[in-house]
């Protein structure tokens, strides 16, 4: 006689409706194999040298059952992985899965060196084993909960919310949880892994919308320059445009539709990252691109009557509203 099996008491609630899939799956792109001599020990003890693999990008995939527009790679920021466009920490759907729904098959990613791609901890165990030269460590950032609160717009202070926020605060243990280390530092090349590997992406699947965030804004800029003919539309959440100059304009973005994406409180907020510069030089780039003959945005929400949004836009309560302005841009923009 068979059990019953245990009735499901929390039954999930972040998707809208049934999604149907022709494929889901994920894989990794542009590994190399690399000789450490410094593995480290395992619970048996040292290991000895041997062969590793590293720089290598993982890249989850939701194929929807009925395709209607072109494929979207989203591409996280700064102390995050591709959770950040999975479910929201509040338990809302996220873009990954409503651009699917919208019939974009969608490839979401962790940055090489951080979260499933995982790093290489050849350099910490030399130095710790091998007496390696201390300098030589990497710089394993990580935003505390203080410096993100302030650096993502939660308020303009450590606690003290701004009062029209869009972000679901009742939900923060979950999103401190997303909050990991930079561990792409321990890459030779570091970052360069990542657009490399997004590069490798777009050769694989063809052609494609590029979606980036924050930090990666200027890896986006950089994936253009190197696949301007697969690159079908760049959005930038928040991205920074530093590497995108009048050169670029007139030559990478001449037929790459581009568009810049600001939330609320960015004017005037403090430091540099997700205020005042970094969201002027993306206009100074969109003006570039649009006097080069391209086609460029540089979208303020709050401007179109949409506040209270936070640097992290796709996991606002309002995410879906501004979800679908972004693929009314895409099949604005874009042949498919």
């Amino acid at each position: 006689m068979h059990s019953q099996p245990p009735a499901v008491t929390n039954l999930a609630t972040s998707l809208g409706a049934p999604l149907t899939l022709a494929d889901e799956g994920s894989f990794h792109i542009n590994g190399a194999h690399l000789s450490s001599a410094f593995p480290g020990a395992s619970t048996t003890g040292a290991t000895p040298p041997g062969r590793i693999t590293s720089n290598q990008m993982y890249v989850h995939y939701r194929i929807p059952a009925e395709v209607k527009s072109l494929p979207v790679i989203m591409v996280h920021g700064s102390n995050h992985t591709g959770v950040t466009y999975e479910t929201t920490p509040d338990g809302r759907e996220g873009w990954a899965t409503y651009f699917v729904r919208r019939g974009h098959p969608v490839f979401v990613v962790d940055h090489a060196g951080r979260g499933r791609s995982g790093f290489n901890p050849t350099g910490i165990n030399q130095v710790r084993d091998g007496g390696g030269n201390p300098a030589a460590l990497p710089n394993l950032f990580i935003g505390t909960h203080e410096r993100a609160w302030v650096n993502f717009r939660f308020g303009p202070a450590y606690g003290i919310a701004f009062p029209d926020l869009q972000f679901p605060l009742a939900a923060l243990d979950q999103y401190w949880s997303q909050l990991i280390v930079n561990s792409e530092t321990t890459l030779e090349r570091g970052a360069n892994h990542t657009i490399d590997a997004l590069a490798a992406l777009l050769d694989k699947i063809g052609p494609a919308v590029l979606m980036v965030h924050s930090q990666s804004g200027v890896y986006g800029v950089e994936v253009v320059k190197k696949r301007p003919q697969l690159v079908r539309a760049l959005i930038s959440v928040e991205g920074g445009c530093e590497n995108l100059g009048d050169t670029e304009a007139k030559t990478a973005f001449a037929k790459v539709p581009f568009i810049s994406v600001w939330g609320d409180h960015s004017v005037g907020a403090p430091g540099t990252m997700n205020g005042d510069e970094r969201r002027n030089r993306c206009l100074q780039a969109v003006t570039a691109i649009n006097a080069a003959g391209g086609r460029a945005t540089h979208l303020m929400l709050p401007a179109t009557g949409i506040a209270g949004n936070s640097h992290m836009l796709m996991m606002d309560k309002n995410n879906l509203q501004i979800a679908d302005i972004l693929l009314q841009w895409i099949a604005a923009n874009t042949q498919h």
